[in-house]
């Protein structure tokens, strides 16, 4: 079954209030997503991961969309990609699931790169792995595979006569996270023919969470020749101290998280310790770019941040798949300082005269700044919006970051003309694309932000 984005559906958010509480999906600050009723998986011998069956979705019923936040005008129509649903089956924890498994691929074979990004869907109903990174895969040509876990039953409810067939328990997660990955990298494999080299399993707060727990797993499910099912991860959104493992890793926690200080772990190229932690000041645990599917400026008291998140989880995410496929080392960066004080700003980090946070990977946001990134918003308790269901609207505003603009003076004074601006966020992008810090598929939306600055 092929779908565009066009022709795909949305989830009705109103469907999402029967799934989990606030609370469930609320997470410590230093972790953001551990798995609900998720266990560490016991240390067992490896052993062949089991290929489940998998059969395409052709039923009747509305088609669930859960990559609904895209960049307007850039989804998968423009960049000439399909959208495949299949239905999964197999035995996990000892006893038999049956699930949704989506691939978003090029249309033409020929395109794909060879590189798969794969994601346990967010429990809220959310393929964030794609949408964060939606210019960055297509322009690529990567796979970006969704595997259907926690959550899943919200997808049941909203279609019963398209996925009633679902039936998931959150001790089979890790499990099935092996035998999904293990179906694609198979002859059985929906993109056997295309030419798959490497694959990395991606994740945000909560299927953060689900990767993190997933990892004791990797150790034990392997292929059919012993060898890894995922060649690497990238936990985003997520600040908690990760174990490493025998492929490589790249950890993005957000100012959310690094404001809090987050995790200690250094970065390393010792085999089998492959690390990377990157930090990007102003970057939210929580986009609202692009959101206004979810919740909306009514939901919350701050004005919603625009820094554009997907522009710098990309960029770890570019690092990560040479990483794996090339073997060509990350750059290190620097962590965001943190002077642990905060009388003096009100904060543990380190801020700049304009409020932004300073030490790590830098972008014109926060170089070249007509805004302060502040994190956390609050909930407005007049907002009558149905938010995203499960986490409802209070929540996300707590996971979202505010921009307060600087004085219109004081920009003048530090780019004295809107023109002059432009020029100097655009010689520092060019900067930071040179040093693999900002990616050349973002250049025209950054350059856009920057152009519509007046002052």
């Amino acid at each position: 079954m092929k779908a565009c984005a066009t022709t795909l559906l949305k989830f009705p958010l109103v469907l999402l209030l029967l799934g989990l509480s606030a609370a469930t999906l609320a997470q410590p600050p230093q972790g953001f997503g551990g798995p609900p009723g998720a266990a560490a998986e016991p240390v067992r011998d490896p052993v062949v991961a089991a290929i489940p069956t998998i059969k395409p979705i052709t039923g009747p019923g509305k088609v669930y969309d859960s990559s609904a936040a895209l960049w307007p005008g850039l989804g998968v129509d423009h960049y000439d990609y399909v959208i495949n649903e299949y239905q999964i089956s197999g035995s996990a924890a000892g006893a038999p699931y049956e699930t949704r498994l989506v691939i978003r691929r090029p249309k033409n074979d020929k395109k794909f790169s060879g590189l798969v990004v794969a994601e346990a869907m967010h429990p809220a109903g959310a393929a964030h792995a794609f949408e964060y990174n939606s210019l960055y895969l297509m322009d690529s040509g990567h796979i970006a595979v969704e595997i259907d876990t926690q959550g899943a039953d919200l997808i049941a409810q909203y279609s019963p006569e398209r996925y009633g067939f679902i039936k998931v328990a959150n001790n089979q997660t890790s499990e099935i996270l092996a035998q999904a990955g293990a179906l694609i990298k198979s002859p059985q494999s929906p993109i056997a023919n295309m030419g798959l080299r490497k694959m990395v399993l991606w994740g945000t707060s909560a299927s953060s969470g689900i990767l993190v727990a997933y990892l004791p797993s990797h150790k034990v499910f392997r292929l059919a020749n012993m060898g890894n099912i995922y060649d690497g991860f990238m936990p985003t959104m997520n600040g908690s101290t990760i174990k490493t493992v025998d492929v490589p890793m790249i950890q993005v926690p957000t100012q959310r998280e690094f404001q809090s200080v987050a995790t200690a772990a250094q970065d390393s190229d010792e085999p089998g310790k492959q690390m990377r932690v990157y930090e990007f000041p102003g970057m939210a645990h929580l986009d609202t770019r692009n959101t206004s599917k979810r919740f909306t400026q009514e939901d919350c008291i701050h004005p919603l941040s625009g820094f554009p998140i997907d522009a710098y989880t990309s960029v770890a995410l570019y690092h990560l798949l040479r990483w794996v496929d090339k073997g060509i080392s990350p750059p290190h960066a620097p962590r965001a300082i943190m002077d642990m004080f905060t009388d003096n700003d009100g904060s543990l980090m380190q801020l700049d005269e304009y409020g932004n946070a300073m030490g790590g990977i830098r972008n014109t946001y926060v170089d070249l700044p007509t805004m302060k990134y502040t994190m956390i918003n609050e909930p407005n308790p007049n907002s009558t919006g149905p938010g995203l269901g499960r986490m409802q609207t209070p929540l996300l505003c707590s996971l979202s970051g505010w921009q307060t603009p600087i004085p219109q003076a004081t920009l003048r004074k530090m780019y004295e003309s809107p023109a002059k601006y432009v020029r100097m966020v655009e010689a520092r992008l060019n900067e930071l694309e040179k040093q693999g810090w900002s990616l050349p598929v973002y250049h025209e939306i950054i350059m856009r932000d920057a152009r519509a600055v007046s002052f």
